[in-house]
């Protein structure tokens, strides 16, 4: 490329980035470093009760998405948090919320609240609500692998891994492809989604577990958002999670998947590929016939293939992954 042309590029390369939907916006994947925006401390899940203008009582759930300099989507979820009680088929309503010294205030619907030393209240008309916030865990978060598991990373070696880079904390950077292939398995990994408040869309933590080198399960930070195909648990272009079960950004997460590879007679597909998934501990699919690739990777084929953890040009970071062979 000459040098006028490598200019051109320089010059054309933000609008194309900006029409392609991808954000330049920083990302941190170091705990500490996030904490230091007051932002941090307050998005998150908060759970509490509240009283409907009938006087009925019952649980209430919000989650607090934020958008960067202060700025907050709030989603209130009638029934509790997504795994908890609430479901799609619940009310869930949006509000917006700006940091004002020490409190955020919230409004929006005809609803007011803010949230301060990290309890949440909404008030609209008669009915009132007020949460605490509050951080879950994946009830598998640390599970050990059982005999007979092939271990792929515990946190001290990449080397089952093409293209392995550790951080300091002992984590796996994605876009990564394990060295062996597999058929049919069960997998236990742990990811953890960067913190980047003011990316949108698909430039907001990125990555993908790809099974068999072929079917994506998206990995992105899409906590708070309805769970679409292409959000944190959907699998690519085929099916929407169940239930939304992202968890804020820098918080570790699960997936525990069992995976069955498409079976092949005389070089021609006899069954398609099928998966369970658990995204912490909830089942986001169950059973699940994957009818094809998804985009991204290459097209499907007899095993045994390998599992790839795409970069998407993000820094997600994943953990204690091992997996157990189906006879």
């Amino acid at each position: 490329m000459s040098l006028p042309q490598q200019c051109l590029l320089a010059c054309l390369m933000p609008a194309v980035l900006a029409f392609a939907g991808v954000c330049a916006a920083e990302e941190i994947i170091d705990l500490k470093e996030a904490a230091k925006d007051p932002d941090f401390a307050i998005q998150g899940e908060y759970l509490g009760e509240g009283v409907a203008e009938d006087g009925a009582r019952g649980k209430v759930g919000a989650q607090v998405v934020a958008l960067g300099d202060g700025k907050f989507d709030v989603y209130v979820l009638y029934g509790g948090l997504p795994g908890d009680g609430w479901t799609r088929d619940q009310n869930r309503i949006r509000l917006s919320a700006v940091r004002e010294g020490e409190a955020v205030k919230i409004e929006g619907e005809g609803a007011v609240g803010e949230i301060k030393g990290g309890v949440m209240t909404l008030s609209k008309g008669d009915a009132k609500a007020e949460l605490k916030r509050i951080e879950r865990k994946s009830p598998t978060l640390g599970k050990k692998p059982p005999e007979g598991a092939v271990v792929l990373f515990d946190g001290k070696s990449g080397d089952a891994f093409q293209g392995a880079r550790l951080t300091e904390d002992g984590a796996l950077l994605s876009e990564v492809t394990t060295k062996q292939g597999f058929n049919d398995y069960r997998l236990h990994l742990e990811f953890r989604l960067s913190w980047m408040p003011k990316a949108r869309g698909q430039a907001r933590s990125n990555s993908g577990v790809y099974l068999h080198d072929c079917y994506e399960v998206q990995v992105l930070d899409s906590f708070g958002l309805t769970g679409e195909d292409n959000e944190c648990g959907g699998i690519y272009k085929v099916k929407k999670p169940d239930v939304n079960m992202c968890l804020p950004p820098l918080t570790w997460q699960t997936y525990d998947i069992d995976f069955t590879a498409p079976k092949y007679e005389d070089g021609k597909k006899a069954a398609n590929a099928r998966l369970t998934l658990r995204h912490n501990g909830v089942v986001i699919h169950e059973d699940l016939e994957l009818p094809g690739a998804t985009p991204g990777r290459q097209g499907e084929g007899p095993g045994p293939r390998p599992i790839y953890l795409q970069g998407h040009g993000n820094k997600v970071v994943y953990g204690n992954i091992w997996l157990v062979p189906k006879p």
